[in-house]
Order: structure tokens, then sequence, then C-alpha cells
């Protein structure tokens, strides 16, 4: 039987069983695995994994554990001195391009509010979420850890927090969005980009007061919503402060 020494560091502890986090695991195996497979046999998702050194080299998914050897698996920001960079997988578009899993409605939405492309449906199951984030190269949000292992996935995310302007804040912070925000320039019904329109186009399709007082008006192309600034713009604005504050908060 051989065995290995294998350690995860900062956040992919989240995922280890109570009492194996922050230390190095010794672990006896038989069969010959992948350092992916054997990272994922400790319920860790290949989406969540930057970098891999196997003895104090920098190694892919495909390198395959051997006997004695001592692994250090390390998520996205983490630092490794001494250990040369290695890439795992291609670099995601900028700004990103994201697909959620259907438990995770109120996340999509508020992405579209801060200006991100992100595809959601609430029947959308793992598989079509799996095919779309391969073919497409979008990133995986989901709160599904066996999604996330799935082989055809690059890029994803499993989301920490249960409520939904945490899980916005996670991944702002996770992919680093807060200098991409556009606000109020997607669809937070259907993800279509919003372009002008003017009034007198639109203006049977208006309530009386709404026709009165507002003149400048946006309109989705894809699903034919109509936005403008009214009442409820002054509660967007609050929101979109509260994300943007937490750009502030977390600077050192």
């Amino acid at each position: 039987m051989a065995q290995i020494g294998i350690r995860f560091y900062q956040s992919l502890n989240d995922f280890l069983a109570p009492g194996l986090g922050d230390a190095e695991i010794i672990h006896n195996f038989e069969r010959k695995a992948s350092v992916k497979d054997m990272i994922e046999s400790f319920n860790v998702p290949h989406p969540e994994v930057e970098r891999i050194a196997v003895n104090g080299i920098a190694v892919d998914f495909n390198y395959t554990v051997r006997d004695g050897d001592h692994i250090e698996v390390f998520p996205p920001g983490e630092s490794c001195s001494g250990i040369p960079a290695l890439q795992l997988r291609a670099e995601l578009s900028q700004p990103p391009l994201f697909v959620v899993d259907s438990n995770l409605g109120r996340l999509a939405r508020y992405l579209r509010l801060l200006g991100f492309d992100c595809l959601y449906r609430n029947d959308y199951d793992d598989g079509a979420v799996a095919k779309i984030a391969s073919e497409q190269r979008r990133a995986v949000l989901t709160r599904d850890r066996s999604l996330l292992k799935r082989r055809i996935i690059t890029h994803g995310y499993f989301v920490r927090a249960d409520r939904p302007k945490m899980q916005t804040r996670e991944v702002l912070q996770r992919f680093a969005l807060y200098s991409l925000i556009k606000p109020l320039t997607r669809c937070t019904q259907c993800n279509g980009l919003l372009i002008e329109t003017g009034k007198k186009s639109i203006e049977h399709r208006l309530e009386p007061l709404t026709r009165r007082y507002y003149d400048k008006f946006l309109i989705c192309p894809e699903c034919d919503r109509i936005y403008w600034q009214g009442s409820h713009s002054m509660r967007i604005k609050q929101l979109l402060d509260e994300f943007v504050d937490e750009k502030s908060q977390s600077a050192p």
C-alpha cells in the first residue's frame, strides 16, 4: 500500500472533514490516481484549486501520484513562495462570464444588476449548467460540490454564504470584479444588454404617472422589458452602494 502526505491551504479547508484542516494529512491508497482525483477524493472540487506542488515542484492535474509524495494544494490568491507558477487552466475572459445553478437565482439577479453576464434559469439541471460552462467558457457559481467536480467544468466557485447579498460580495471578491462593475447595463430578468429607447416609441406602454414624470428609458431587446429611473432607483442605488462599500471595507 502506498502512502502520501497532502495539505490543503486557506479556503480549501472549507471542504475537508472536521479535524483534517490546516495540517498535512497522511493518506494511504492502493489504486493509481491522478492528483486531480486524489484532491477530489477529499471533497475539494478542482475549480477551487489554483496551484499544486508535489515535493516542492509545480504540477498539473494530470500528475500521477506516487508513493511518498508530499502534495500541497493552493486556492487562488494564496502565496506559495519558491514554487514556480504552473497554469492549470486557460484564463477567464474579462469581465468573466457566469452560469448560475438553479438554487442561486437572487445571486444571478444581483450580478446582472451590477452589469455582469450571468446565465440563469430555475429549470437548469446540473448537466445543462456543466454543458453551458464548457461550451461558452463560463464560470459556474453553485452550492453543489458534486457539480463543480464534473470534469468538463474548468472554472467555478462554491458559494459559501447562505444570504444573497453576502453571496454577491463573495463573488465580487473571488473574481476581483469591483473595477468591472457597470450597474444598470443588463436586464435583471433575462440578462440581455440594455439599450436606450425614445419615449415616443414606448409611450403607449407606460402608466400615466410614469409617462408624465419620466423622459429617459432603457429597454431590453431580448425580453422587451422597460427600465426607467423611478421610485425604486434609490433602493437600487443603496444596494449598489452596499456592494461597492465592501471594496473599501476589505481593503488593507
